[in-house]
């Protein structure tokens, strides 16, 4: 631990993956709530309030993955707490977007489904972008199924990073950890030098 920086780099969260879905889902959510719900004609408040929870819980996902990288070098607590309230926001708008299908009388695509599988394809492909889903925004059925498997990929994701941030921390501690062993550190030269001094 002596080489070890009292603020470790830290940030770089858009070479993650799952920002980098959870930013396609965001981006593909405001298209989906854009195209099929905003405009409805004879819009309820509901509706308005419903288009509006599931803009926030994407932005949500997305932008507390970011937050939670940028203060993981003074607080690995933080970044475990924001990258959960990540995850929970987008299990929030997979729940949405399967509402929309049940109330609308539309098919869940099954985990089995072909279209499914063709969607987890794309994951692998390298700069992914809102137009590698074009084909899907052609109604609101296979829109709504694309997120959801979107959604999945992107929970997946963060399961996986929760799991390496919780094992971090307990193998390695965190900042408060590093003060304390860097005070350590300086007590023990400054009382080697003035030891030497004698």
């Amino acid at each position: 631990m002596e080489n070890q920086k009292l603020i470790p780099k830290h940030g770089g969260y858009r070479d993650l993956k799952s920002f980098q879905t959870a930013t396609l889902v965001y981006d593909l959510t405001v298209a989906f709530c854009n195209r099929y719900m905003t405009y409805r004609a004879n819009m309820t408040n509901r509706s308005n309030r419903m288009t509006d929870q599931m803009v926030q819980a994407a932005r949500s996902g997305r932008q507390n993955i970011a937050e939670g990288c940028q203060a993981s070098g003074t607080s690995k607590k933080t970044e475990l707490k924001l990258i959960g309230v990540a995850r929970a926001s987008l299990e929030e708008l997979l729940l949405d977007y399967e509402d929309f299908l049940r109330q609308n009388s539309l098919p869940f695509w099954g985990k089995e489904d072909r279209r499914v599988r063709e969607i987890r394809e794309l994951a692998y492909m390298t700069n992914r972008t809102n137009e590698t889903y074009r084909t899907y925004f052609e109604n609101p059925e296979n829109f709504a199924n694309c997120l959801i498997c979107l959604i999945h990929q992107a929970n997946f994701l963060l399961d996986r990073q929760l799991g390496a941030l919780e094992k971090n921390f307990l193998e390695e501690g965190g900042f408060t950890e590093r003060l304390y062993q860097k005070r350590m550190e300086n007590k023990t030269n400054k009382s080697y030098r003035t030891n030497k001094n004698y």
